[in-house]
């Protein structure tokens, strides 16, 4: 049985140029009908899930649901599913879509961590990545999670902008930190293929920051988020103690988990399932008590490897290296050359990334698929 949901709502106001996440332009009564089949759904998965220690509802903005619909959807949880006495129940949200009524209303219904999409306080850069708050309404949003008592809560902001300077960037995570969240997420803006930002820059209307800049942006967010207590516990996360993400490290300790909504994946006994993304067909199907699946791919044992190994070393604490044996991985004799070069290290059992590795950590895994012969 599984012991992880993830729930996706696709609506957003407006999709942002950076961002290759299935998501819907919203409309209230599309997604009243869209949390309707969204139950149906969960109905019928309420059998794959043994006790829930996470419920993650990720987006697109689920923020901007409607208080019935949270409604609707938390009863449908509580009436089909066995959640954990301290079960991590995140929602995810927006500055601009979030207020103290509808704080309360996630507060009541059980909601006890929340996760803010602020990705920078500079307004300049804000409107470059289509954003629809300012860093005003960004400071508004939190002071409401605060007032209201909620204090797990994470802000996601992002580096190497277009146009961002060391200086900018330094000013987002120091207000950040002066806002005291529990956990910060850091993360690369990474142009995807068929995004508005990787036709800009391909049309050199923007330009991406050098290579440099970003990695003297991530070094100073290591630096200066450990002086304040959090944990650098993963490639582009920051915890206070006690206030890791449980959902997310499930992911990177390849662990399995169940999803439900529009375009949402699962990972089942080997096996990577996929809904459609297609609302329409996505509704039909669960009016007609149908899973609305299209995908199901068996991991194989190779592609199993790689992910082993690079979500693992995610994790600045590493890979168990007992554990990867267990998998038929020798990563210490594999990993001996770039243990010499300083890019890896052993502590307590477990192979990790060094600072040093750190910084081109996708370069790193890549020598050790190679040397381990995973193509």
């Amino acid at each position: 049985m599984h012991d992880f949901l993830y729930v996706h709502v696709p609506f957003c106001i407006r999709k942002c140029i950076y961002c290759d996440f299935f998501s819907v332009p919203y409309d209230e009564s599309l997604a009243r009908t869209y949390i309707n089949a969204l139950c149906k759904e969960l109905y019928l998965k309420k059998d794959f899930v043994d006790r829930l220690k996470t419920v993650y509802i990720g987006g697109g903005t689920p923020s901007l649901l409607p208080y019935e619909c949270f409604v609707e959807l938390f009863e449908c949880l509580n009436d089909n599913f066995n959640l954990c006495s301290d079960a991590e129940i995140t929602v995810e949200a927006n500055p601009g879509t979030i207020n103290e009524s509808g704080i309360n209303t996630l507060l009541s219904l059980g909601v006890n961590r929340l996760s803010i999409g602020i990705q920078s306080f500079n307004d300049d850069e804000l409107t470059i990545l289509g954003r629809i708050h300012t860093s005003e309404d960004a400071i508004r949003s939190i002071e409401i999670i605060r007032k209201e008592g909620l204090r797990n809560f994470s802000i996601d902001l992002m580096y190497g902008i277009p146009g961002q300077t060391t200086n900018s960037w330094h000013s987002s995570i120091s207000k950040a930190v002066e806002l005291s969240p529990a956990h910060i997420s850091a993360y690369e803006l990474t142009p995807e293929v068929k995004t508005p930002l990787c036709e800009l820059i391909e049309s050199n209307k923007i330009r991406m920051p050098d290579e440099e800049i970003i990695l003297e942006m991530y070094n100073h967010t290591i630096d200066y988020l450990s002086s304040f207590g959090y944990e650098h516990y993963e490639i582009s996360n920051f915890a206070l103690s006690g206030f890791r993400c449980i959902h997310n490290l499930n992911y990177w300790d390849r662990g399995e988990y169940v999803s439900a909504g529009a375009g949402a994946h699962s990972f089942l006994n080997e096996t990577r399932l996929r809904n459609t993304e297609h609302l329409q067909t996505y509704i039909e199907n669960l009016n007609c008590g149908i899973i609305p699946q299209i995908e199901e791919t068996t991991v194989m044992r190779q592609e199993a490897h790689k992910e082993f190994l690079f979500l693992g070393m995610r994790k600045t604490e590493g890979i168990s290296i007992a554990k990867s044996e267990e998998f038929g991985l020798n990563i210490f004799g594999a990993s001996r050359e770039l243990i010499d070069e300083g890019y890896l290290e052993v502590e307590k059992g477990y192979l990790k990334l060094t600072r040093r590795g750190i910084m081109i950590s996708n370069t790193v895994i890549v020598r050790l698929f190679e040397i381990l012969g995973l193509p």
